[in-house]
């Protein structure tokens, strides 16, 4: 098993790099030249010395490396080659500068990676916790009215975009719940806000920042919840019912095994093979997906600072984003890997 997973991440090396060198290439094709951008609040400085503007011009091309060919650039920004004779880059620790927001690059995401990891492994813990049990009902219970009634709100579920899912929880839980609750009570209770991470102008530390910023969060998440459930619930039916028609299944019932036992000891392990499949990629497409639901209510996570240094041409964040997605994309597929031979001892992953 060591020998394997020692393999894989080499794999997973090698395709990092080749991944960062076309997403590279590709924001280097974009028509923005950062030194011009720099250069412009000289411009009325040098206003009747163009060579002066010029040679300002060139000189921040030169600190910024601008000045030397894409791939130089590229193994400077990975940090093998020294540029302007220092070394920089990912290797060295040095992740980029935010010219937006005039911070390093490190120091901008760490609060947006820890609220966008956080909700993503909320909304997935909730989401397994409801489609596993309510794959198994159905499977168990094939054909019936209740299987029919479930299968088709899932359809519906899975059939509306996440924009349009947020619109509607928006009206429901955000609009329409308040105004029922003031028509009850006669107090204007804020119970699922619908933008922002915090109270406006709260200054909570501790335990009350903690639950001030999951009062925020819970519109978002629930939405992430609900719309990850058709799919996933239909996917974890159709896996235990062709477990259910195997032949080991019968023999087990003709054994006379307790019904419990023939499902959820035999027929489960057989279905949780594909299930894992679709369990950790649904799980990093939620990461992707969560990048909407951000913008929508205004999170401060991975997905509106993404859109927000698109918009700004900040291409240094916008990299270090990308490379967020691959590294959990490439370590998702070896723990797919690893999880079929823990799930099924008959499949072997130290080869």
């Amino acid at each position: 098993m060591g020998k394997y997973v020692l393999k894989r991440l080499g794999y997973v090396l090698v395709v990092f790099l080749i991944l960062s060198l076309l997403m590279y290439l590709v924001y280097a094709m974009i028509p923005f030249d950062r030194a011009r951008a720099e250069v412009e609040q000289y411009k009325t400085i040098y206003k009747n010395e163009p060579e002066k503007f010029e040679a300002k011009y060139q000189e921040l091309r030169k600190e910024l490396g601008l000045d030397q060919n894409v791939f130089v650039r590229y193994l400077g920004w990975i940090g093998i080659v020294p540029i302007n004779g220092q070394y920089q880059g990912l290797l060295q620790g040095d992740f980029g500068y935010s010219y937006t927001y005039d911070r390093p690059v490190i120091e901008l995401l760490s609060e947006p990676m820890r609220n966008t990891v956080f909700i993503n492994i909320i909304a997935t813990i909730i989401a397994l916790g409801i489609t596993m049990p309510l794959g198994i009902f159905c499977a168990t219970h094939r054909g019936g009215k209740r299987d029919t009634f479930i299968q088709t709100a899932t359809i519906i579920g899975y059939s509306i975009p996440t924009f349009i899912m947020a619109i509607v929880f928006i009206w429901l839980l955000a609009i329409l719940l308040r105004e029922g609750v003031e028509a009850l009570t006669g107090l204007d209770i804020n119970i699922f806000p619908v933008s922002g991470m915090k109270t406006p102008g709260s200054d909570y530390k501790g335990i009350q920042k903690l639950l001030d910023e999951l009062h925020y969060m819970a519109l978002p998440i629930i939405v992430m919840t609900v719309g990850s459930l058709g799919g996933m619930t239909r996917y974890v039916r159709a896996s235990m019912t062709e477990a259910l028609s195997m032949d080991c299944i019968r023999t087990a019932r003709a054994k006379g095994l307790r019904e419990q036992v023939v499902v959820y000891s035999h027929a489960w392990r057989n279905a949780l093979i594909p299930i894992i499949t679709l369990v950790i990629g649904w799980f990093l497409s939620i990461f992707s997906g969560s990048i909407m639901i951000e913008n929508i209510f205004g999170l401060n996570g991975m997905g509106q600072l993404y859109i927000g240094s698109l918009n700004a041409k900040d291409f240094e964040v916008v990299l270090l984003i990308q490379m967020f997605y691959v590294i959990i994309g490439l370590l998702g597929n070896l723990v797919v890997d690893i999880a079929y031979g823990i799930a099924d001892p008959r499949v072997r992953v130290n080869n």
